[in-house]
């Protein structure tokens, strides 16, 4: 009865769920931020902009000329430079990080063959493409770029799995975020046991994503739903759909005229 009782529970580094919590908001933050309105000035149909990436990545994979890359690069280049430049890093990073990538596969193919120019050529075209499915993804909207789908004839219950996919992900994503923040407070002293905390955590997450399927599909049975997507936008072609139209056009011309010219 004389001895303090003061409890102090010995100190132990959490890094891994402070690190883990970090990614986590830093990947909700992303998606939460293709909902948000600012769209850096790119007011161009989704329609139009899915499109023509589509058709960059074709022509960027068929083609076999650098001029033809470096063009495309420069375009691109002048997209980027009305962009905030956390969206410059980040869509620099990831292309740089992929096309490294390719580089050191490659490698062998010099020394052993020595095929120089798959070499050069491949890791600047995984750069090109990856800018360009990045910018895409940048500017534009997830529902934009869903209705943007519709109108390729894309079967409802591909654009079902989609949308559905992208809106669970979200909120499992909070759901999962808040039961870290639990298990931080939680913690008292040294956890010597975190494999089991840890799958605490992902048992919980699996059971209440079962839940919330099963309370989806009763209020999708409620709401008469038959699993037919319909589009409520009318599609309008404005000054910026028609600017963005004709730069896509030169550069098509560009690559029919390159691929009938040895440069």
């Amino acid at each position: 009865m004389l001895e303090s009782e003061e409890y102090l529970p010995s100190r132990e580094k959490e890094s891994f769920i402070n690190k883990s919590i970090l990614s986590l908001f830093g990947i909700l933050s992303r998606l939460r931020g293709q909902d948000s309105s600012g769209q850096n000035g790119f007011e161009v149909n989704a329609f139009f902009k899915l499109l023509f990436t589509f058709m960059l990545i074709l022509l960027v994979s068929l083609s076999r000329h650098f001029s033809f890359i470096f063009i495309v690069i420069t375009y691109f280049l002048v997209f980027l430079m009305f962009m905030p430049v956390k969206k410059i890093i980040r869509i620099l990073a990831s292309g740089v990080i992929i096309s490294l990538m390719s580089f050191i596969i490659m490698l062998p193919s010099v020394f052993f063959y020595g095929n120089s120019y798959s070499f050069i050529m491949l890791p600047v075209k995984v750069l090109t493409t990856v800018i360009a499915v990045n910018i895409l993804i940048y500017t534009s909207k997830w529902n934009e770029l869903i209705g943007a789908i519709k109108w390729f004839r894309v079967p409802d219950i591909f654009i079902f799995v989609l949308d559905i996919a992208i809106k669970y992900i979200l909120m499992l994503g909070e759901f999962s975020l808040e039961m870290l923040y639990a298990l931080k407070l939680r913690c008292v002293g040294k956890n010597r046991n975190k494999t089991s905390s840890l799958s605490g955590v992902a048992g919980t997450m699996f059971v209440k994503s079962r839940e919330m399927a099963e309370e989806m599909i009763g209020a999708m049975e409620c709401r008469g739903f038959t699993g037919e997507y319909r589009s409520v936008h009318t599609f309008r072609f404005s000054p910026m759909d028609a600017a963005y139209t004709l730069a896509n056009m030169a550069l098509l011309f560009a690559f029919l005229y390159l691929r009938g010219h040895h440069v």
